[in-house]
């Protein structure tokens, strides 16, 4: 075991040195062939199968088979009378590092769900889902933090025991924290920045070497903010401190139907009028939350008892009210909220209640972007009910009434107490991203425990180096009362530890001034993040006269160059 210690710690110097690219890909169609496995398989013996069974054992009292078709060769679980009965391989974990987990899946029939896990001598962890089908094959996709050092089992499961589960081109692949943080970097690089060169010249049209340029951001180009309520039109404090920082926000309260209708019949937008007012006059973009809940408990008192019929002209009354009067003047709408973990409307007006809904919202406000918007897709991999597969498939489902559709993937991301898993998540994200639909973390905050403020900065890094994320808001809106699970401020308005996070990012991202001498041929060059900014140019020839240019570097989406070109006279 020493020796196998040691050639452990040799290898991840040589790894870690190697500093390997993580790989976003991910596959949301059943394929005729599996893909080959992602990082060669990692650690993973014999991932293709093309060695027999070497590396491979029955886990549980399955039986399993190497089989062969079409020249890809595989390994196959059956005689299968446990959820755990399949097939695994013993793992080296090493304590603290990620592990980015993919496979293949494909079952003997119907559509089911099977899940990769790891036994480990605490307990057991959950690494990815997928819901396989037969005849082709599905890219599972997962990933897991190790707690210790240690071996451990790899294998997958399905609460199905009918089946066979057929398993290929596996992989597992583990990066230190070092790398995940350059992974980051390097995506920030590409997606969130681009490179910026000024060239200074004098009134004759010649490089000015020497001149002085500092750049200061004047608004982002990525959308970050914070979710707000009522208290904020009577709160000047409140007003500045909210408005110096955020450029996006939703409302917590004010747009949803039981505060619109309290009472049937008599609509109330006044507070939501005004938000929207104060949100316009300081350049700050809003989300449309929400058109409808399918939480029952969150249902105007008066809905619940309505009959089919009642329910149903209620809910055109409420589209009509509320999407005709914000119409072109938000950046998206929550058109159905949860409604992987409930089903209110679904329930009593029939399973194409949400398709119907988007398709109506859209022909009332047709340039808005519409969102499902949901919980534990992301933050917490132990519920099954929202998992990238089954939001897939309600998205899917959304389609097949009308693929024109402008759709977003809504995000809750309220994560739980516990460290997050950030293999989980980036992977669950690629998943997402697969769709080509725009991704937004729209109520992001971190339950109330020691390392709050920590736990909230990775998941924070994470979100906005991942290259399908177009926006994030926190669920943190002040209230005298208290946040919602978390504050970023005190009731004076003095950050907190979560709010030093937040202003600290802010900075990071582009808030920082930047400065620097041109060259000999008059460029200065630098990388910028997408945004607005203030350019101050000085020169010694010049008297030190102060010279301002307004910048905007542009994101890839509206600018296809990767490098953007000034020339400025002074």
């Amino acid at each position: 075991m020493n020796i196998f210690l040691l050639l452990c710690v040799i290898l991840l110097a040589g790894f870690e040195a190697e500093a390997l690219s993580y790989d976003h890909s991910a596959s949301i169609e059943c394929l005729a062939h599996p893909q080959k496995p992602q990082y060669n398989g990692g650690i993973i013996k014999n991932p293709e199968l093309n060695d027999g069974l070497q590396g491979w054992t029955a886990f549980g009292n399955a039986r399993i088979e190497h089989r062969e078709s079409l020249g890809n060769k595989y390994v196959v679980a059956n005689n299968r009378n446990q959820p755990h009965d399949s097939v695994a391989q013993k793992i080296y974990l090493q304590n603290g590092l990620h592990y980015s987990l993919s496979a293949w899946i494909q079952v003997s029939e119907a559509n089911v769900l099977v899940t990769a896990m790891v036994k480990t001598t605490e307990g057991f962890k959950f690494g990815g889902a997928i819901y396989a089908e037969p005849n082709c094959w599905s890219m599972l996709k997962g990933g897991l933090t190790a707690d210790a050092t240690e071996v451990a089992e790899l294998y997958f499961e399905s609460n199905n025991t009918s089946v066979e589960i057929w398993i290929d081109n596996i992989s597992l692949q583990p990066f230190t924290k070092k790398q995940w943080t350059s992974h980051q970097e390097q995506n920030i690089e590409k997606t969130r920045k681009k490179n910026v060169v000024v060239q200074a010249l004098d009134e004759q049209g010649r490089p000015l070497p020497n001149a002085r340029i500092s750049i200061t951001m004047k608004r982002y180009g990525f959308p970050f903010g914070s979710a707000m309520n009522k208290y904020i039109l009577s709160n000047t404090a409140y007003h500045y401190w909210f408005a110096s920082r955020f450029t996006v926000t939703a409302f917590e309260n004010e747009m949803k139907w039981y505060t619109n209708e309290y009472t049937q019949g008599k609509d109330n937008y006044f507070e939501a009028d005004v938000m929207l007012r104060y949100a316009k006059k300081h350049g700050i973009a809003v989300r449309g939350h929400n058109i409808f809940w399918e939480d029952p408990q969150y249902q105007p008192s008066w809905v619940p008892s309505l009959s089919a019929d009642q329910l149903n002209n209620a809910v055109e009354k409420r589209i009509n009210s509320v999407v005709s009067r914000y119409k072109d003047q938000l950046i998206g709408w929550d058109v159905i909220n949860e409604n992987l973990h409930s089903s209110f409307f679904e329930s009593k007006l029939g399973q194409n209640f949400t398709s119907r809904m988007f398709n109506e919202v859209h022909n009332v406000d047709g340039n808005t972007t519409l969102f499902m918007n949901d919980y534990n897709t992301i933050e917490d991999s132990r519920d099954g009910l929202s998992t990238p597969p089954k939001y897939i498939q309600k998205i899917r489902e959304i389609q097949s009434w009308n693929k024109q559709l402008p759709l977003g993937i809504g995000l809750e991301s309220h994560f739980p107490n516990f460290p997050p898993n950030l293999p989980y998540m980036r992977a669950s994200l690629d998943i997402l991203a697969a769709t080509g639909l725009p991704i937004w973390i729209t109520e992001l905050d971190v339950a109330s425990q020691p390392n709050q403020a920590g736990y909230l900065e990775q998941v924070l890094r994470e979100a906005h180096s991942h290259p399908g994320i177009r926006g994030i808001v926190m669920w943190t809106a002040w209230s005298p009362q208290g946040c919602f699970r978390m504050c970023l401020t005190d009731n004076n308005f003095k950050n907190l530890p979560t709010g030093d996070v937040v202003d600290k990012l802010i900075y990071e991202w582009g808030r920082k001034i930047l400065s620097g001498t041109t060259d000999k041929n008059g460029f200065l060059k630098a990388s910028l993040f997408h945004g607005d900014y203030k350019m101050e140019i000085s020169h010694s020839a010049k008297k030190n006269y102060t010279f301002t240019h307004q910048l905007q570097v542009l994101s890839k989406d509206k600018s296809k160059k990767t490098t953007q070109f000034i020339q400025i006279s002074i």
